[in-house]
């Protein structure tokens, strides 16, 4: 879509100051990937010894800089990562191959570096080849203008749909230094993420081990992005790479090795608050979104068990419809219950909408006013808890309603 659309009424009011990172340098272009004069590119340049690790969609057709960051991920390192938006280079077969590789070998020469320490991603339109000649002396002249503020314009440079640019941001110590921890995602549409989200960054200065990093990653990916959902559709582009300079180890911070070091808690802490607050507003920015749903199941045999029925609620398209219609219509959500082909009963089955109980033990609860439940469901966030009665498991996703501008925006994604 080349028209800007309205800002989500449910974006963050405070948006945080993003700090400089030591090691990570940052600059943004137009390339005129898909539409002229629109920045469409970043370049993130990373000092020499940065760590890499990364989590990708699970799809079966996987885009062409997936595949490149799967295989460049095994050598563990990293001194640049290139984004672009407006073309996903995905299902282009080996046109996308090879402008993957030339993008590399471009910006490896840009940066002064091997093209395994390079890192890709692109977002956009699906069936496209991506003219990779577009980055010919845009990448050098970025690698050498990029500094360390413009997160800002970065988080920017990788929208497509979004409304709004989503970062976040944290200092913990490490040892008896200060690092820090800063993230960017994009996302608003094709998300039902299934190891990560559509695209998200996280860099640090913290001195960590390729394999501790990972570790980390992949444990802090489950309840965050892999516990959000927009329209049930997971995309062929889901990357989440994470970066770590060491830059901290000048000032004192310990070089981890492990991902079990207890030294890590308070990092661990913060970078989970960080996924977290980047997935819900990956929510937050669902397209033609106008109420944040969270999906709250408990009382279930499992937690995956609870996971699998938090999704069938969250993926509806009757319970987010009902959502958009500030209707607290609990028979859909009892549909979306018994179709997720888990543990349930019927006769122990208890839904609330925003902390108030309209279904029972399977019926409608005696005290139900409709009133207070109408304007219960004007709130801009709506909270749907599922009490199955069955055991202890329990678990939560994030979605949004769907409205017409959902519809009107993906009917007009390619024009």
């Amino acid at each position: 879509m080349a028209k800007s659309l309205p800002v989500s009424p449910l974006a963050p009011t405070d948006v945080p100051e993003m700090p400089a990172i030591a090691g990570v340098r940052l600059a943004t272009a137009a390339a005129g990937i898909r539409y002229k004069g629109r920045t469409d590119v970043l370049l993130a340049v990373m000092d020499k010894g940065t760590t890499a690790a990364g989590v990708f969609t699970k799809s079966k057709c996987p885009s062409a800089p997936v595949e490149w960051c799967r295989a460049v991920l095994k050598n563990g390192k990293a001194q640049a990562l290139v984004v672009n938006s407006g073309n996903a280079n995905a299902f282009t077969g080996k046109t996308g191959k090879t402008s993957t590789k030339l993008t590399g070998d471009i910006a490896s020469k840009a940066v002064g570096c091997k093209p395994n320490e390079i890192f890709l991603a692109s977002t956009g339109v699906i069936g496209e080849p991506l003219d990779a000649t577009k980055f010919n002396g845009v990448l050098a002249t970025l690698a050498e203008s990029a500094g360390p503020d413009g997160w800002m314009d970065a988080a920017r440079a990788i929208m497509t749909t979004d409304t709004f640019p989503k970062v976040a941001t944290a200092t913990v110590k490490l040892g008896k230094a200060k690092v820090t921890i800063n993230g960017m995602a994009k996302g608003a549409g094709m998300i039902a993420p299934d190891m990560a989200t559509m695209l998200s960054f996280i860099f640090t200065d913290a001195p960590i081990s390729a394999p501790a990093l990972q570790a980390l990653l992949k444990a802090g990916v489950e309840d965050s992005f892999n516990a959000v959902t927009i329209d049930g559709d997971t995309s062929t582009s889901d990357t989440l790479l994470m970066f770590a300079t060491g830059a901290a180890a000048a000032q004192g911070a310990p070089k981890i090795t492990k991902a079990s070091d207890i030294r890590l808690k308070p990092f661990v802490k913060a970078l989970n608050v960080i996924l977290n607050d980047l997935a819900e507003q990956v929510a937050r920015d669902g397209e033609g979104a106008r109420k944040l749903v969270e999906v709250v199941v408990e009382g279930a045999t499992t937690k995956a068990s609870a996971r699998k029925i938090a999704m069938s609620i969250a993926n509806s398209p009757l319970v987010k419809t009902a959502i958009a219609g500030e209707d607290a219509n609990w028979g859909r959500v009892v549909m979306a219950v018994g179709k997720a082909g888990e543990p349930a009963n019927r006769d122990k089955l208890s839904i609330s909408f925003n902390g108030i109980r309209v279904a029972k033990l399977g019926a409608r609860d005696p005290s139900y006013d409709e009133t207070e439940v109408s304007n219960a469901m004007k709130n801009p966030k709506v909270q749907i808890k599922v009490t199955l009665g069955l055991g202890k498991g329990r678990d939560r996703v994030l979605t949004c309603d769907l409205t017409k501008e959902y519809v009107a925006i993906n009917g007009d994604y390619r024009s």
